[in-house]
Parts: structure tokens; sequence; C-alpha cells
């Protein structure tokens, strides 16, 4: 019972800060003084700074330390595989009540149960818990750059702009997808990473490195409890929960199931069931928004799932750690 105080400690009070911080920003006195919607923009600026600087120094930090013998090359195969099941159990969800569902509220229900947080989340999570940490980090980082991005990036991308709905948006080329793959600074770092594995850093280096690696986790917490803090609908609550069943229960399960049929035991099981369990992504409400689809179900989605989060982790540490 220690090791969930000693996760969701943090989790929760980095996600309480970003909360509270938002909260305050947003009080009418605090923009009137400054003249501007900090509330908005502060996140954004994180956000932004963790995308380009802080996420992909971590990566380079924490690959750098972590052990990628063991198979960890399967971790992006366990992905896909995922993603496809979502897809499948999103589309056999939706097929009998199919008149009901608008095409944007069925590209939003798949998006949502194919894409979890393996990032600002999942990373973390990881990281955080004393069975894994920083020595199972590649199997999450494979999972979530060789599996969650790409598949947002090409699966996400071409469903959303099949079920778009009178969208403004100017439809993408499966190369523009890639030069945009080519430049998203995660993927960069990762390959700098495994370039660099092999070159040993200087102590004052490597502990300079790790403390802003560590630092930086705990600020994507932090932005996570901003951006929850604002999400503003939380309509459709059926859906979402049919959604988040499949996200967060089913595919664990059997990701989690299936890898225990193949021989698969000890942290780096534990690891996919994690990241296959991992809360809807951010993402799902950002091609939902530049497609035109089902912005409000996606806001459900995003906000239930992040906060069940809490009840699913002891599951699947239960059920799939090897004490």
């Amino acid at each position: 019972m220690w090791f969930l105080v000693r996760l969701y400690l943090p989790i929760c009070a980095a996600v309480l800060v970003g909360a509270l911080a938002s909260f305050g920003l947003g009080r009418p006195w605090v923009q009137h003084r400054f003249k501007r919607p900090l509330h908005k923009t502060l996140p954004a600026l994180l956000g932004r700074f963790l995308f380009l600087i802080g996420v992909p120094i971590s990566i380079v930090n924490f690959l750098h330390r972590a052990d990628l013998s063991g198979g960890v090359f399967f971790a992006p195969m366990v992905a896909w595989v995922t993603m496809a099941l979502a897809l499948l159990c999103s589309r056999f969800w939706i097929r009998p009540q199919l008149r009901h569902w608008s095409r944007p509220a069925q590209g939003t229900f798949s998006l949502a149960t194919m894409l979890g947080n393996t990032g600002y989340i999942g990373f973390p999570v990881v990281l955080l818990l004393p069975q894994l940490g920083p020595d199972y980090f590649g199997w999450a980082l494979f999972y979530d750059v060789l599996g969650t991005i790409l598949g947002a990036y090409v699966v996400g991308v071409i469903l959303a702009a099949r079920f778009s709905q009178g969208s403004t948006a100017t439809p993408t080329r499966w190369h523009d997808n890639l030069k945009e793959l080519a430049k998203n600074p995660t993927i960069l770092a990762f390959v700098v990473g495994l370039a660099l594995r092999p070159v040993p850093f200087p102590a004052l280096l490597d502990i300079i490195l790790n403390g802003f690696a560590w630092s930086m986790v705990m600020l994507s917490l932090v932005l996570m409890g901003m951006r929850l803090q604002q999400l503003q609908s939380w309509g459709n609550l059926k859906p979402a929960m049919a959604a988040v069943g499949i996200r967060m229960v089913l595919l664990p399960l059997i990701v989690g199931m299936g890898l225990t049929a193949l021989g698969m035991v000890g942290p780096a099981r534990l690891v996919m069931v994690l990241q296959a369990g991992m809360p809807s992504a951010f993402a799902t409400l950002v091609l939902s928004e530049t497609y035109n689809l089902d912005r409000e179900l996606a806001v459900t989605c995003v906000g239930v799932s992040s906060v069940l989060l809490l009840l699913t982790l002891p599951l699947w540490l239960w059920g799939f750690c090897t004490w």
C-alpha cells in the first residue's frame, strides 16, 4: 500500500498545484491587473516549453539511463496491436446503434479509445513507480514514440479526416504528416538519445540533466492539472464512459492477458499494461477541434479518463505486478 502513496502523492500534488494555479490566474482581479488572460497564455507557453525543450531533454536523460535489453523493441508492436484493438472495439460498440451516432461523434469516440496519454501521464507513472523507475523507462518511451505518436500523426489524422463533417481544415497529405513527424522534438530527442547512449556523460552534467528531467516530469503533471481545470464541458457522459471503459479497462486487460499467454512477465509486462490503460490523450481534443468532430465528447472523455486513472491504477498494479 505504501507504494500507492508514493505514487499518488506526487501525482496528485502536482496536478492539484496546476489546477489551483489555473483557477487563481483566471480570477477577474488577476486578469485585470495583468491585462491578459494568464490562465490561458501560461499553460500554452508551458506546454510549448515542455514540447520543445523540457520533454526532449528529459527523454535524452532517461534514455541514456534506461535498460534497453530484454526485447524493448517489442513495445511498439504492443502499442500498434492495442490501437488496432481499440478501433475494432469502438466500431463494435457503435455499430448496433449506428443511426444514433453522428459521424463527428463516431470519429471522436474512436480517437478517444485509440489514443492514450502515454507521454505526459504514462512517463511520470512509470518513472515514479518503485517497481519500475528509470530502468524500465525505455519500454514506455518506445511504446509512446513509435506507437502512440506515430498512431496520432498517421492513423489519427486519417481517421479524423474521414469522419470530419463540414471541416474547414485543409486535408493533409501523407508526406505532410511524415514531415511533421520528422520535425517532432520528441522523435528527434529519441534519435539523439539512442545515439548518445554509448557516450559517458561527465558527472556534473549527468546530475544536472537528471535533476532537470525529474523537474520536467513534475512540471508536465502541473500542466495536466491546468488543462483539466479549464475543461468546461462534461456532457455526453454515457458515450464517454463507454470509450473510457474500452480505453482503460478492456484494452489493458486484453494486453496483460495476451502478454502473459506469450510468456512475458515482470516489470516489462506491467509497463505495457499501464501504457495500454492510460487516459484518453489530449491529442483527441486537438484532432476533434481541427477536423470539426465532437469536441464536447472529446473533452468529456479526456476529463473522465484522467480522473478515473486513480481508480484503475491499483487494479493493474495488483493484477500484473510481480512482487
